[in-house]
């Protein structure tokens, strides 16, 4: 839009609607970093973001390496800008041993007058290279366990609670490490109800992911399809959502902006826009770069491509996707 106030006006209004906009039936709550709250009260929400990231690995990774209020002051300002443009909630899906720090989150979900939701689980992507030693060896009831006991009684000791859990897995066939990561996150959403959020390596990973899930009994729609624009098989993705997962279409930037319309087009013929989340995956804070690097903005899916889903599909559609899909997606029931 040209208009920048009416622009402002319009996400504005969609940010105040969550109950007009669908979600008045919805149950469930979602543990924020500053507590939880109803589910339908996430207003617009970001569903995969990073504050900050830290790729050195699980043996190395450690709070010394980098300065939180340097952090925090770079953050802000991009946090502040998404909370301006109408999103309410924003789901930071960095995972322990890649940088996770929830004190930090609870800093800048009040300095920008923001719901941030963090995770627990493991992320095996990357060859492993993010997973601690223990995951090896330990069951995958074990790691249940681990998982749970944060859900319950908070993180890093603090009253902290996750909102969802995150774990992460090759392309497909799953490895054995992978399969047993998916098999603790059926574990411990059966005893929590925590949503499983999966960055996923292809379609045949996340097919499998979802074998596993069914074979446990856990209802397939608490597991999300993360980086599920990576799979260039259409055929795929409708067959996920078909049989009842989150398919969610992150990476968004300046340069995704037709990829990504195509997909949300795509779902919405199929019958399966109900089933669709959308994201950047952006940010972050790069430990061990100066300043943290170059951060990407979380403001192109409002900025850019809400504009063209509105052009092609309707009002409602945005609603849909920024609304009432997030608060269904993370609601707990558990």
């Amino acid at each position: 839009m040209h208009d920048r106030r009416a622009f402002l006006a319009c996400v504005a209004a969609l940010a105040a609607m969550p109950v007009a906009g669908g979600t008045q039936d919805i149950e469930g709550t979602v543990d924020t970093v500053t507590g939880p709250i109803p589910a339908r009260d996430l207003g617009m929400v970001l569903m995969h973001e990073h504050v900050m990231v830290d790729f050195v690995g699980a043996e190395q990774v450690s709070r010394s390496r980098y300065n939180a209020d340097e952090v925090f002051d770079v953050a802000l300002p991009h946090l502040r800008e998404v909370r301006d443009l109408g999103c309410r909630t924003l789901v930071e899906c960095t995972p322990v041993f890649l940088g996770r720090n929830v004190s930090l989150l609870v800093r800048l979900a009040r300095a920008a007058d923001l719901h941030i939701v963090t995770n627990t689980g493991y992320y095996g992507a990357a060859a492993d290279k993010y997973l601690p030693a223990h995951a090896f060896k330990e069951s995958a009831q074990q790691l249940a366990q681990r998982w749970i006991d944060e859900q319950r009684r908070g993180i890093d000791g603090s009253d902290i609670r996750p909102g969802f859990m995150k774990i992460g897995v090759d392309a497909g066939p799953l490895s054995e490490v992978d399969r047993k990561l998916v098999e603790a996150a059926g574990l411990a959403h059966k005893a929590t109800g925590l949503p499983i959020a999966a960055h996923t390596g292809d379609g045949v990973a996340a097919l499998a992911e979802l074998d596993v899930l069914a074979s446990q009994g856990v209802s397939l729609d608490a597991f999300i399809w993360v980086h599920a624009q990576s799979e260039q098989d259409d055929a795929v993705l409708r067959r996920a959502a078909e049989r009842g997962a989150w398919i969610e279409f992150d990476g968004v930037g300046p340069d995704s902006l037709d990829r990504h319309l195509h997909l949300v087009r795509m779902m919405a013929d199929a019958g399966h826009l109900s089933r669709v989340l959308i994201s950047h995956d952006a940010g972050w804070y790069h430990v061990g770069e100066p300043g943290g690097g170059s951060f990407r903005p979380f403001a192109t899916v409002l900025r850019s491509l809400v504009p063209a889903v509105r052009e092609a599909l309707g009002e409602a559609a945005v609603t849909q996707l920024l609304v009432t899909n997030p608060a269904r997606a993370l609601a707990r029931r558990g």
